[in-house]
């Protein structure tokens, strides 16, 4: 069977960026996986309603079922990579590498559990092992093409979110002045506050992509919106808009 080609392509101006993956042929060895980068199943984690074909399945057949799942999940873990590097490049390598890690250890994902979160953690596993282990600096670029503005009208997880009357003079401001703002966060509150308040996962989902308790991950995403706020009140202010204090 046919597999999309092997590569990252730059999309045209004005579009979401939408690199290709192609996931291995049949024959051809499965890239090495880390044992951090790949997230452990356990088989008996509950009682799967569905058929477990993992044992019975062809390499052909493990192969569409990851092209099924995993490619439609292109273009979110790639939105994802470029709020970490901050660099498209960077991004185009890192989704690559971490649909290889995931195509390599499909037979460790349990189908009908959670597919989105299982790509995240790897993506977040490899971008951890690949730039802040060898403490390598991404570039930045101002070409991003991410909308990030939906961070600051999320809905908080918590009880209290942004005041209305906040949320009408953020409003003003422009996509550029959001992704700044966000790429000022560190990378542990930048990562978290993205995961929350734009992917929209959970609490325990996020401390399962990241590997981090959910205290931890509270604590993170608490900080980092309000870091965030004051970043964006400042600009604001800069523009000569009226933010309440």
């Amino acid at each position: 069977m046919s597999t999309p080609e092997d590569a990252v392509t730059k999309p045209r101006e004005g579009a979401n960026p939408s690199p290709a993956v192609e996931a291995p042929a049949a024959d051809a060895p499965a890239p090495a996986v880390e044992a951090s980068d790949a997230p452990a199943v356990d088989a008996q984690d509950g009682a799967a309603e569905e058929v477990d074909v993992r044992e019975t399945e062809t390499e052909a057949e493990r192969t569409a079922r990851f092209e099924e799942g995993a490619l439609p999940l292109l273009d979110q873990l790639y939105s994802a990579a470029l709020r970490m590097t901050r660099n498209p490049a960077d991004a185009e390598d890192l989704v690559q590498e971490a649909y290889a890690k995931a195509y390599g250890s499909f037979q460790q994902f349990r189908p009908g559990t959670n597919l989105k979160a299982w790509l995240y953690r790897i993506l977040t596993n490899t971008y951890i092992n690949s730039y802040r282990k060898k403490q390598r600096e991404p570039l930045q670029s101002d070409s991003g093409d991410v909308e990030d503005w939906e961070i600051a009208r999320a809905a908080s997880h918590s009880s209290a979110g942004l005041r209305s009357a906040e949320v009408e003079a953020l409003d003003r401001l422009g996509d550029s002045v959001v992704r700044d703002a966000l790429a000022e966060l560190s990378d542990d509150f930048r990562l978290v506050v993205y995961l929350a308040d734009v992917e929209g996962f959970a609490y325990k989902e996020i401390a399962e992509i990241m590997g981090t308790p959910i205290g931890t991950v509270m604590s993170r995403l608490h900080r980092g919106r309000a870091q965030l706020r004051a970043l964006l009140a400042d600009h604001a202010r800069e523009l000569g808009m009226k933010v309440p204090s």
